[in-house]
């Protein structure tokens, strides 16, 4: 749903977020967005102080990030003089209030006389006790300890779980581990934009010289795929182009193997692109990789890119992560060099490019467009606030519980 203005203009949204509001959007671009079709949204960074002075020179909206944005939707970059800070405390707490302060006053210069706090990582947490607020969600999208092996929940996080309205967790492990804390507590799984990615859109510039059979991955470059098994597949298949379509991740352990991989000619590092521009790449490839490293940071990761693949209609292999063995009816799970060989052969045969296999991985998509998904935060937060539903708030088809682990109740 693209709404030019928010149709709840009283309720406004400060949404705590990570990242910047940028051309290349991640998972809260996209709800956020959406959800500034419904009501007025500020999207606030809270960088550290060091972040602050190094990226004085970038402050700002770039033309398409701004392109970006809806009408529904500010962006604060705090002031120089007002960074996130760890100590003292009281002085933490006195920037957090003024951030805060102001974000609210953008919005209320806007009609809103209901304060939403969206909070998309624990540390953002402070924000409930350091603002006052009419309704509180915690939306988790990743296993935030990021070690590659289990550890507890930090005495941090388990208040924010314990404090909020409404819970929302991207993964059945992240439901697993973090569902028992808060009776508020639903599963909010990765989405798609849909009629992007499925809409039949023109080749690439970049990849039409590109030979086929063309094997290919779209998303961040980073230590959490398994680059020495892509290095096996690339020197073992040179008959396959293996395209990859992404920035690199601020990971220089991976360097050397990035490195020996550029130097085959059937490899190709396309880069960073735009989101406009992302729905063209998966419908041509041949075969779409999600090839993850299998740990104890994995097994929490919700990709991304798993639906917006399935939309394209193209054959998808991955390693067997928990969130996508639910769907290996229509996606092929590889652990080892030689089932991944097997699994792509596979995949480029006829019989997995019928219009009727499209067809089916399209369909499980579908279920998953963003503007679903949105619709259960839409009603949770207008439920909160004792209002009347959007009537323009679509009525989510997707629906799917999952068991909360005792021991993390």
């Amino acid at each position: 749903m693209n709404l030019s203005q928010p149709s709840v203009g009283e309720v406004g949204v400060i949404a705590l977020s990570p990242d910047p509001w940028s051309a290349q959007w991640m998972d809260r671009h996209y709800l956020l967005s959406r959800l500034a079709g419904y009501f007025q949204v500020v999207w606030m960074t809270q960088p550290w102080w060091r972040e602050l002075v190094s990226e004085s020179s970038s402050r700002g909206l770039s033309p398409e990030a701004n392109a970006a944005r809806p009408a529904g939707l500010q962006v604060y970059e705090p002031e120089l003089w007002l960074p996130r800070i760890g100590r003292p405390s009281w002085l933490a707490h006195l920037t957090s209030r003024e951030r805060l302060r102001r974000a609210s006053d953008m919005l209320r210069a806007r009609g809103c006389t209901k304060i939403v706090l969206f909070v998309c990582q624990p540390e953002f947490g402070v924000a409930l006790e350091d603002l006052p607020h009419d309704f509180s969600i915690y939306y988790v999208s990743d296993e935030y300890s990021f070690t590659t092996t289990e550890v507890e929940l930090s005495v941090a996080e388990r208040k924010v779980l314990e404090s909020v309205d409404q819970v929302y967790l991207t993964s059945p492990a992240l439901m697993q581990k973090r569902g028992g804390f808060n009776p508020h507590t639903e599963f909010l799984p990765m989405g798609v934009d849909y009629q992007k990615f499925s809409m039949p859109m023109p080749e690439p510039d970049d990849l039409r010289d590109i030979p086929y059979p063309r094997i290919g991955y779209m998303g961040k470059l980073k230590r959490m795929l398994d680059w020495p098994l892509l290095l096996d597949l690339s020197t073992a298949h040179p008959q396959w182009s293996f395209v990859f379509v992404g920035p690199k991740g601020p990971h220089p352990d991976i360097d050397a193997l990035l490195d020996k991989m550029s130097l085959l000619p059937n490899v190709h590092f396309l880069g960073g692109k735009p989101t406009k521009s992302l729905g063209a790449y998966p419908q041509h490839f041949d075969v779409c990789l999600m090839p993850y490293v299998i740990d104890d940071y994995t097994r929490y990761v919700y990709p991304l890119k798993m639906h917006e693949y399935l939309a394209g209609g193209k054959p998808v292999v991955s390693s067997p992560i928990r969130s996508v063995e639910d769907f290996k009816h229509v996606i092929a799970l590889a652990r080892t060099p030689e089932e991944w060989s097997r699994a792509i052969q596979y995949a480029l045969s006829a019989g997995e490019n019928t219009p009727e296999q499209r067809v089916r991985r399209q369909r499980v998509a579908r279920d998953y467009d963003w503007d679903e998904l949105v619709a259960k935060i839409v009603r949770a937060i207008t439920s909160g606030l004792g209002m009347n539903v959007p009537s323009n708030v679509l009525v989510p088809s997707f629906e799917k519980p999952y068991e909360v682990s005792p021991a993390s109740r």
